[in-house]
């Protein structure tokens, strides 16, 4: 780039910049601060968007030897998937019918990374319900396999494959990450709580103001 090309750009940046300068000179001051509290909202939202975004998920595995059940599976204590398993006559021998049952399901689940307690629950139709836990760490832009067997008489969880952290790291960085979601939503919401206060005691007289101040149709010079 040119020195003059440089020049050129700096000229039109300067005018830009005072161009912007003479409008917001024309706002009023109010209308100023409204305006700069709903921005501070909306970078608080930014922010509390791009800290809890699901960056990873896992990958729900679940061999199980019954008709019909209920799976549920809770991260951190939240609700993350609840879903329905059906299962089938199993064949001896690939042709022969028996008593025995077996399905299985495959489901993805997105998740934030960071350390997780997951627990799982099964809610057979015929059977007595299970339940059992297990903790791992989650990656950036990763994927983890979770593999469940749930049979009538106990449920096992395993992780399948490798990968994890430190695990304290992990969990420090998750509960950090949960906390200041928490703040800066609750900011957000107690900053769009004061401009909507704002908006309902200043915009009625506005509109009376405009209306008072506008022509009236007839009363025109005789």
């Amino acid at each position: 780039m040119t020195p003059e090309q440089t020049a050129q750009l700096r000229t039109k940046a300067r005018l830009l910049y005072e161009r912007a300068c003479q409008l917001i000179a024309r706002i009023p001051a109010k209308a100023r601060v409204v305006l700069g509290l709903f921005l501070v909202a909306a970078v608080f939202m930014a922010i509390y968007t791009a800290i809890t975004s699901k960056d990873s998920s896992l990958h729900l595995k679940v061999q199980h030897n019954f008709r019909t059940a209920q799976v549920s599976v809770w991260v951190d204590g939240d609700l993350a998937y609840s879903g329905k398993m059906t299962g089938s006559p199993k064949k001896k021998l690939g042709f022969i019918p028996s008593d025995a049952v077996q399905g299985s399901l495959s489901q993805i689940i997105p998740e934030r990374s960071g350390h997780h307690s997951l627990r799982v629950r099964i809610e057979p139709e015929d059977a007595a319900m299970q339940e059992d836990s297990i903790s791992g760490d989650f990656s950036s832009n990763s994927e983890r396999d979770l593999s469940v067997s749930a049979r009538r008489s106990q449920i096992a969880l395993s992780w399948q494959g490798s990968g994890s952290t430190s695990a304290e790291t992990s969990s420090s960085f998750a509960w950090l990450s949960r906390y200041a979601g928490s703040l800066l939503l609750t900011i957000a919401g107690s900053i769009m709580s004061a401009l909507t206060g704002y908006a309902i005691r200043e915009l009625p007289g506005r509109l009376r103001s405009t209306s008072e101040s506008a022509p009236k149709p007839g009363l025109g010079p005789q």
